[in-house]
C-alpha cells in the first residue's frame, strides 16, 4: 500500500520524502512526487503492483487510514504526553488518564516519566513483536510504553556510558513488581546473545520467582504484594551484554510469618510447598497438606482465585536449579520452611513452681520432636530455650523462667528471625550465583522495586518504616526532576523561571534527624535503662515534636488536637506527602528492638543442620558478644541512606504506578482513588515543572523533517543548517515569537496549542500533497497506457509481416524437398537392382561349390567307417581268444588260492568301511576332548589305539600353531608350574585359572614408581607387592618385589627406594610348605654379599607365579635347575643361626594370610588356616 513516510527518525523525524514501500530514489535533488512515481513505474512494469485504485485511497476522507502511527502525536487517544495537555488542570489530567485507560492505553508520559495504570488483566502489548518495535527507537517516536523507557535507559547505558537506575514507585497493588519484571525481560531480550550471555540473562530473570515466593504475599490490596524492598544492579560490559547482577533487600515484613491481617495470607512459599510438594517430600518434611493444620497460615484467605500454588511451586524449584542451587541446598531451605510452619503449632501451658513463680511447659512434645529432627537439634536443648532465659552481665549469668506469654513471644521471635535470616541467606546465595565473574570495568543499570506508600486502618512500625522510605524516594524524585529540567534550560541557553513546589525534606527531617528525629528517639528509648514501653516512647515524642507542623498527637503540648476524637491517645499522626497517616505506637519498641533471646540463638547454633547453624553466628560461644545489636530502625535508616547515595550516582528513570481501583478488577476506574494518588505522588507538580518554561521541546533536525512541507522555502529540501530552516519555517508560518525560543540544539515551544496548530496544518498539507500525487500519478498512468498501446501496435504489425513471410518460405521449401526426394528415390532403386544381380551371381557359384565338397566328404566318411568296422571285429575276436586262453590256465590254480583271495578281499572291504566310518565320527579338535569312536572289531584294537594317539598329537600341534609368542611363553610357564607344584602344593589349584601377568604394578606407566623404573636398567619380568617377613619377630612389611633376567630387587612400597639387589646366580634353592599359604623362603649362597643377613622370607598370593618365573630365569641364566623344597618344615639361615620354619594349622585373625611368630632363636612358627 502507499505509505506516507512519517516520523522516520527519533523524536518525530518526518519523512520529507514521500516513499513507496520504504525504498529510496538514490538522489536528494529530485522531487518527492517524482521519486514516488518513478518507483511506481518500475514496479508496474515488473508486474508486481496491482492497479492504484485497488491498493490505496488518498481521498480526504480516508487519509487517516493511510498514515502509519509512528509517533505519540499521531492518532493518539487523549494526550500521550501530559505536558502537552491543554488546558492543564487536575480534572483534565484525570480525565485524560481515564480516557486512555478505557481504551487499554495504560501508559502515559510526563516528559520522560512513565505513568503506569494497573489494568488487572492481560494485554497484548508485551509480545516479542512489540519488543522489536520499540528496540532502538526514540523515546517519543512511538506511543507511550514501558518498553520505551527501558530502551532509552539501556541505550544511554550502552552508547553513552552512563549508569542508569529505574525507580518504580506507587502504592501496594499498583503493579510495581510486574513493571520491574517487564523492564528486566525487555533488557534481556534486546541485549546480546550467546551461551554465556543467555545463561546470565536466564539466571537474572529466574531470581524473581524465587524471591517472590519467599518475599511476596497476598494482601487486601494486592494478590502478589512485595513485602520487602528490592534493588537490583544489573552489570553490563562495554558491548552492553549482561555480566551479572547484585540484589539488595530492604526490611522483610517478618511479622507476617506469625500473624497476618484479616483477609491476607502468609508468604507464598508456605502455601506452594503444601500444595505442590509431592507426598514423599511432605512425608520427609513431616508436613500435612491441609492448610488448617497450621496456626501460622491464615485460614480465611488460604485459597486465592487466579493463583495456582502447585504450579508456582514447580516454577520455583526449576528457578532455583537455573540460578544455581544444589539439590541439598534446596532441601535444606525447604526443611527450614517446614520448621517455621511447625513452630506455630507449639503450644505452652502454665505451671507453678514451689517459690510461687509461674513457668511454662510445652503441651505436646511430638511437634517439638519433629522440629528437632528437621533441624538436627537436641530436643532437650530447644525445650530449655523455650522455658528459660539467661541474662549475662559482665561475669554474671542469671537464668530466669519464662511464663506462658514470654514463651509464646520467644517462639514467635524464633520463627520470625529464622525466616528473615533464611530470606537474607537466599538473597546472598543468589548474588553469589549471578554476580559478575570478571573484573573488567562494568556499566550498571539499577532497578528499584520497593513497597509503596501504605495507609491501613491499623498502621504500625512496619508502615512507619515503609512510608519513611517512600518520603525519601519522593524527595529524590522532586529534586532530580527539577534539577534535570533546570540543567537542560541552562545547557540550551533558555531563561529559567523558578517553580514553587512542596519540598518534603521537612518530613524526612522529622523522621531521620539524628537528635530529635522519631527514629533517633525510638532508638534512645530502646537503649535507655529502666522501664521502657510504647507509652513512654509516645510521651517522649509529645515532648520533643509537639511544635512540629507535621506531627499531631492528643497528648502533645499543642492544644490543637486535645479535642480531636479521631486521634486516639495511644497514637500519633504524621502529615506525609501522600496524606495524613495515624500510627499506633503499640509494638514500636519491641519491633525496633527485634530481640531474640540468646538461649535460642545458642540452641540454633548447636544444630547439626549446616544452613541453620550458619544463620545464627552470634550463638557461637567463642564469638559471643555482650554488645547490644543495632536496632531495626537504625539498620533500615542506614540502608536507605546507602540506597539514596547509590541512586544519586546514576541517571534516574521514573515509572509511577497507579492503582485504578481497590477491587482489583479490570475496566474499573475510580476517580477519587486515582485523584488521591495523583496528589500524593506529586504528578501535577511534575507536569507544572515540565511546563514551567516550555511545554514541548525537540531537536532541530527532526522538527524540520516533520514540518518542512508547511513552508515553500524548506520544501522539499533544505540545503542549509537545520536551525536556520526552523527559523525560516516559523517565520513564514507567522507564529508569535513569544510562543517559542531557540536553544543551542533544540526548539522550545511554550504553549501546547501552538504544537497542535502545527499538527493540524501538517495534516492538511499532507492531504494536499496526496491530491498532488494522485494528479501526477493519473497523468503518468494515461501516458503509460498510450505508450503501451503504441508499442503494442508496432509489435503486432511486425509479428504479422513475419508470419506471412515465414508461411511463404515454408511452402517453397516443401516443394523443393518433394522434387529432391523423387530424384533421390529413382537413383537409389536403380543402384539396388544392380547390386541384387551381382549378389545372385556370387551366391550361385558358392552354392555349387558347397554341394560338390559335401558329396566328396560323404564318400570319404563312408569309406573310413567301413575300414573301422573291420578293425574292431578283428580286435574283438582276438580279445575273446586271449580270454579263453587265460581262463583255461587259471582253472588249474583256483582251488588252491581261492580262500586267501577271498579273505584279503574281505579284510580290505572291512578296513575301507572302518576308515570311512571313522572319518565321519571324528571328535572335536579341542585338545581337552578325550572322546573317541568305539572300536568296531577286536582285531583292529592296536590300529584303533594308534590312530587315537596320532589324531590327538595332530590336533595338539594344530592348536599350538595358533599360539602367539606371549601366549606360548605363558603356557610354558603354566606347564613348568604344573611340574613343580602339582599334587605337592595345595595352593597350586588356585593358580591354575589365573593368567601369569608379570608386571602387576605397571612400573613403566605409574608416575609413582618413575624413580624406581629409572633405577632398574633391565626389563622387568615380574613386579608385585609382597610381605617381607622380619627375621627378628616374624612380622610382615609390604615391599615391591622386582624380577629381571639378572637380579631380583626388593624396594620400599611408599618411597620406591631400593632396599636389596640380589644377583640371580646367588640363589641356591627355594622352600615352600605343602599348605595353601603364600610363604616362601629364598636361600642364598653362603659367603655371597647378598647373604650377609641371611635368607629371605616372603608371603604372596602369587607364590606359584613368582617361584615359577624365578626357576625359569635361573635355568636360562645358569643352565642349572635350582632345588624347590616342598615341606612343612625346612631350615633357613638368619645371620649366623639356622632357624627351623614350622607350619602349623590354626584359626587366623587376618583371613587366609599366614601368621609368623618367632618362638626362639631356633624356631619360627607359621600358622596357616
Amino acid at each position: 500500500r502507499l505509505r506516507l513516510g512519517l516520523d522516520r527518525q527519533a523524536g518525530g523525524e518526518v519523512g520529507g520524502e514521500l516513499t513507496a514501500g520504504g525504498g529510496g530514489c538514490g538522489t536528494r535533488s529530485c522531487s518527492p512526487a517524482i521519486v514516488l512515481i518513478s518507483r511506481w513505474q518500475r514496479r508496474v512494469h515488473k508486474g508486481k503492483w496491482p492497479d492504484f485504485h485497488t491498493t490505496a485511497s488518498l481521498r480526504r476522507g480516508k487519509m487517516a487510514k493511510s498514515e502509519v502511527k509512528t509517533s505519540l502525536l499521531d492518532n493518539m487517544i487523549g494526550v500521550g504526553d501530559s505536558v502537552l495537555l491543554e488546558p492543564l488542570t487536575e480534572d483534565t489530567f484525570l480525565e485524560n488518564l481515564k480516557k486512555r485507560f478505557d481504551h487499554s492505553e495504560i501508559y502515559t508520559y510526563i516528559g520522560n516519566v512513565v505513568i503506569s495504570l494497573n489494568p488487572y488483566r492481560q494485554l497484548p502489548i508485551y509480545t516479542p513483536a512489540k519488543v522489536e518495535e520499540y528496540r532502538n527507537r526514540n523515546f517519543y517516536e512511538l506511543s507511550p510504553h514501558i518498553y520505551a523507557l527501558a530502551d532509552e535507559a539501556y541505550r544511554s547505558l550502552r552508547d553513552q556510558d552512563k549508569d542508569q537506575c529505574i525507580l518504580i514507585t506507587g502504592e501496594s497493588g499498583a503493579g510495581k513488581t510486574e513493571a520491574s519484571k517487564l523492564v528486566m525481560s525487555y533488557v534481556a531480550a534486546v541485549c546480546g546473545k550467546g551461551t554465556e550471555v543467555n545463561q546470565v540473562k536466564e539466571q537474572l530473570l529466574q531470581s524473581n520467582p524465587v524471591l517472590e515466593a519467599f518475599g511476596n504475599a497476598k494482601t487486601v490490596r494486592n494478590d502478589n504484594s512485595s513485602r520487602f524492598g528490592k534493588y537490583m544492579d544489573i552489570e553490563f560490559d562495554f558491548k552492553g551484554d549482561p555480566l551479572g547482577g547484585v540484589i539488595s533487600n530492604y526490611l522483610l515484613e517478618k511479622s507476617r510469618v506469625v500473624k497476618q491481617p484479616r483477609g491476607e495470607r502468609n508468604f507464598h512459599i508456605f502455601y506452594q510447598l503444601l500444595s505442590g510438594g509431592s507426598d514423599d517430600l511432605l512425608k520427609q518434611l513431616k508436613l500435612e497438606r491441609d492448610f488448617n493444620h497450621y496456626n501460622y497460615l491464615g485460614q480465611e484467605s488460604a485459597e486465592v482465585n487466579g493463583i495456582d500454588d502447585a504450579a508456582n511451586f514447580r516454577t520455583v524449584k526449576n528457578a532455583m536449579q537455573i540460578v544455581g542451587f544444589m539439590d541439598d541446598e534446596a532441601e535444606s531451605v525447604l526443611a527450614v520452611v517446614a520448621a517455621v510452619l511447625k513452630l506455630g503449632n507449639i503450644e505452652f501451658k502454665p505451671e507453678s513452681r514451689v517459690n510461687g513463680m509461674d513457668e511454662s511447659r510445652i503441651q505436646d512434645k511430638n511437634g517439638l520432636k519433629e522440629i528437632c529432627e528437621l533441624l538436627g537439634q537436641d530436643q532437650a536443648v530447644l525445650e530449655r530455650a523455650f522455658s528459660f532465659r539467661t541474662v549475662e552481665a559482665k561475669q554474671e549469668k542469671v537464668s530466669t523462667t519464662l511464663n506462658v506469654a514470654q514463651a509464646y513471644y520467644a517462639r514467635d521471635a524464633l520463627a520470625k528471625n529464622l525466616y528473615n535470616r533464611l530470606f537474607t541467606w537466599l538473597v546472598n546465595r543468589i548474588n553469589g550465583s549471578i554476580k559478575a565473574q570478571t573484573k573488567v570495568r562494568k556499566k550498571v543499570m539499577g532497578v528499584l522495586d520497593i513497597y509503596g506508600f501504605e495507609i491501613f486502618e491499623n498502621n504500625s512500625f512496619e508502615q512507619f518504616i515503609i512510608n519513611y522510605c517512600n518520603e525519601k524516594l519522593q524527595q529524590i524524585f522532586i529534586e532530580l526532576t527539577l534539577k534535570e529540567e533546570q540543567e537542560e534550560y541552562i545547557k540550551e541557553g533558555i531563561e529559567w523561571t523558578h517553580i514553587e513546589y512542596f519540598n518534603n525534606a521537612i518530613i524526612c527531617e522529622l523522621i531521620e534527624n539524628n537528635t530529635n528525629g522519631i527514629l533517633a528517639m525510638l532508638d534512645e528509648e530502646c537503649l535507655r535503662p529502666g522501664t521502657v514501653s510504647d507509652e513512654t516512647f509516645l510521651e517522649k515524642l509529645n515532648q520533643v515534636c509537639a511544635v512540629h507542623e507535621r506531627f499531631e498527637s492528643r497528648m502533645s503540648k499543642s492544644s490543637r488536637f486535645l479535642n480531636d476524637t479521631s486521634l486516639p491517645h495511644n497514637c500519633f499522626r504524621i502529615q506525609h506527602y501522600a496524606g495524613k497517616v495515624m500510627y499506633h505506637v503499640a509494638g514500636f519498641v519491641d519491633k525496633n528492638n527485634d530481640l531474640l533471646y540468646r538461649d535460642l540463638s545458642q540452641a540454633m547454633w548447636k544444630t547439626n543442620h549446616s544452613l541453620v547453624k550458619s544463620l545464627f553466628p552470634e550463638g557461637n560461644p567463642a564469638k559471643m558478644s555482650l554488645k547490644r545489636p543495632p536496632t531495626a530502625g537504625s539498620q533500615f535508616r542506614a540502608s536507605v541512606a546507602t540506597l539514596m547515595k547509590n541512586l544519586l550516582t546514576k541517571n534516574p528513570n521514573y515509572i509511577r504506578c497507579i492503582k485504578p481501583n481497590d477491587q482489583k478488577a479490570p475496566l474499573i476506574f475510580s476517580d477519587a482513588l486515582v485523584r488521591h494518588q495523583i496528589n500524593y505522588l506529586g504528578l501535577m507538580e511534575n507536569v507544572y515543572v515540565r511546563r514551567a518554561g516550555y511545554a514541548f521541546k525537540q531537536p532541530y533536525d527532526p522538527c524540520l523533517e516533520r514540518y518542512k512541507m508547511l513552508c515553500s522555502q524548506t520544501w522539499p529540501h533544505w540545503r542549509h543548517g537545520a536551525r536556520d530552516g526552523v527559523k525560516v519555517l516559523l517565520t513564514e508560518l507567522r507564529i508569535p515569537s513569544e510562543e517559542f525560543s531557540y536553544g543551542r540544539s533544540k526548539i522550545f515551544i511554550r504553549n501546547p496549542r501552538t504544537l497542535f496548530k502545527l499538527e493540524d496544518q501538517r495534516k492538511n498539507r499532507l492531504e494536499d500533497l496526496a491530491t498532488l500525487i494522485q494528479k501526477i500519478y493519473r497523468g503518468w498512468k494515461c501516458r503509460t497506457n498510450f505508450l503501451l498501446m503504441k508499442k503494442s501496435q508496432i509489435i503486432i504489425s511486425a509479428w504479422t509481416k513475419r508470419y506471412f513471410q515465414q508461411k511463404k518460405y515454408l511452402r517453397l521449401k516443401m516443394v523443393t524437398l518433394v522434387i529432391q526426394s523423387y530424384i533421390r528415390g529413382w537413383k537409389a532403386r536403380k543402384l539396388l537392382r544392380e547390386l541384387k544381380h551381382q549378389k545372385r551371381c556370387v551366391e550361385s557359384v558358392t552354392t555349387i561349390a558347397a554341394y560338390w565338397r559335401g558329396t566328396q566328404a560323404r564318400r570319404e566318411l563312408k569309406r573310413l567307417k567301413e575300414e573301422a568296422r573291420r578293425k574292431h571285429a578283428v580286435a574283438v575276436i582276438w580279445a575273446y581268444w586271449l580270454g579263453l586262453k587265460v581262463r583255461r590256465e587259471y582253472r588249474k590254480f583256483f582251488r588252491a588260492n581261492a580262500g586267501r583271495k577271498i579273505y584279503e578281499f574281505t579284510i580290505q572291504r572291512i578296513m575301507q568301511k572302518y576308515f570311512l566310518d571313522l572319518r565321519n565320527k571324528l571328535p572335536p579338535l579341542s585338545p581337552t576332548e578325550r572322546s573317541w569312536p568305539v572300536r568296531p572289531y577286536l582285531f583292529l584294537d592296536g590300529t584303533h589305539t594308534e590312530l587315537k594317539r596320532i589324531f590327538h598329537l595332530w590336533r595338539c600341534k594344530k592348536y599350538r600353531g595358533q599360539f602367539t609368542d606371549q601366549k606360548r611363553a605363558t603356557y610354558e610357564e603354566k606347564l613348568e608350574a604344573s611340574e613343580l607344584f602339582k599334587d605337592k602344593k595345595a595352593l597350586y589349584t588356585n593358580s591354575v585359572p589365573q593368567p601369569f601377568q608379570g608386571d602387576y604394578l605397571e612400573i613403566s606407566k605409574n608416575p609413582k614408581y618413575q624413580k624406581l623404573n629409572g633405577a632398574v636398567e633391565e626389563k622387568i619380568l615380574l613386579a608385585d607387592v609382597v610381605n617381607k617377613i622380619n627375621r627378628a619377630n616374624g612380622k610382615g612389611a609390604p615391599r615391591i618385589f622386582l624380577l629381571t633376567k639378572s637380579n631380583f630387587i626388593i624396594a620400599d612400597q611408599k618411597s620406591g627406594q631400593i632396599k636389596s639387589n640380589i644377583p640371580i646366580i646367588d640363589i641356591t634353592s627355594v622352600s615352600v610348605s605343602k599348605q595353601t599359604d603364600g610363604l616362601f623362603a629364598v636361600h642364598l649362597k653362603e659367603g655371597s654379599t647378598a647373604a650377609s643377613k641371611g635368607d629371605f622370607l616372603f608371603t604372596s598370593d602369587r607364590l606359584i607365579e613368582i617361584i615359577t618365573k624365578l626357576y625359569r630365569i635361573i635355568f636360562s641364566k645358569t643352565n642349572q635347575k635350582i632345588a624347590v623344597e616342598i615341606n612343612n618344615e625346612f631350615l633357613v639361615q638368619f645371620n649366623q643361626d639356622k632357624v627351623c620354619v614350622k607350619f602349623i594349622q590354626g584359626t587366623q585373625k587376618n583371613g587366609n594370610l599366614p601368621a609368623c611368630k618367632r618362638k626362639n632363636n631356633r624356631l619360627l612358627e607359621v600358622t596357616v588356616p
